[in-house]
């Protein structure tokens, strides 16, 4: 039998590369989708820097990760939208297993996360699935067969200044679902969830939090709010848990 590109042991190789914690913590903090040094990744890793070393390096010749250097430093990210799309397919079908709060500063960090963050390039969290089900229920979506986009879609879309017509012509579906792990329903995602998330950014309505935590500003909450028609409290985030004791 000829092996192809998807035989048995090439599958068997892709999961191996993430069945490691270091590994996984390393590719799950690199949905910000930003580029991080080697070294930031080993304290986030808590690996020593020669051994956060050869893990990049397997996952680079994995095909999930890219590297540049520079000087001294090397920087890896994600290899592209589609790998940042199995790694959060992955997280959440991955079983939800509660994890003790161990300080005030870890539940409120906690709690930022599941809020709002980025995955890769687009809007996730409670905030991303909110703004996917209300462009759904204001009928700026068709979800009937797939998403698409309706005439009235288009015009909000060309209100807030982001034009649809590059979108379509990108190397990548316009949007697509993607499967929220803290929500563990769908935010959206494609070109266009990213588009809409860089305008966020570029007007002020976000502002980057801790780690892949994004945050509403206090401009950008009522300016959100009133573009999706929703009062802003419908936008406030929950409160963090208490932890019953402990040091901030």
């Amino acid at each position: 039998m000829t092996p192809t590109a998807t035989d048995g042991p090439t599958l068997a190789r892709l999961a191996a590369l993430l069945a490691d914690d270091t590994r996984a913590r390393i590719c799950l903090a690199l949905l910000d989708g930003r580029a991080w040094a080697a070294g930031e990744l080993a304290r986030l890793a808590g690996v020593a820097p020669s051994t956060v070393s050869d893990h990049l390096t397997r996952l680079v010749r994995g095909g999930l990760l890219v590297e540049q250097r520079q000087g001294r430093h090397r920087y890896v990210r994600l290899a592209g939208p589609s790998v940042a799309q199995l790694i959060e397919d992955l997280a959440g079908h991955a079983p939800a297993r509660p994890q003790p709060v161990r300080s005030l500063r870890a539940a409120r960090a906690d709690a930022a996360l599941a809020y709002a963050r980025t995955c890769y390039d687009h809007l996730a969290g409670r905030l991303g699935v909110l703004l996917r089900d209300t462009m759904l229920d204001r009928g700026l979506l068709d979800g009937a067969d797939g998403l698409a986009l309706t005439p009235a879609g288009l015009g909000w879309l060309d209100g807030l200044g982001v034009p649809v017509a590059p979108l379509r012509a990108a190397r990548r579906p316009l949007m697509r679902d993607c499967l929220d792990w803290t929500e563990r329903r769908p935010h959206l995602a494609g070109a266009l969830g990213a588009a809409l998330c860089d305008r966020f950014f570029e007007v002020g309505w976000l502002t980057r939090g801790g780690g892949r935590a994004v945050r509403l500003t206090p401009a950008g909450g009522p300016a959100l709010a009133a573009a999706l028609g929703l009062a802003p409290a419908d936008l406030a985030p929950a409160a963090a848990p208490e932890t019953g004791g402990g040091r901030a």
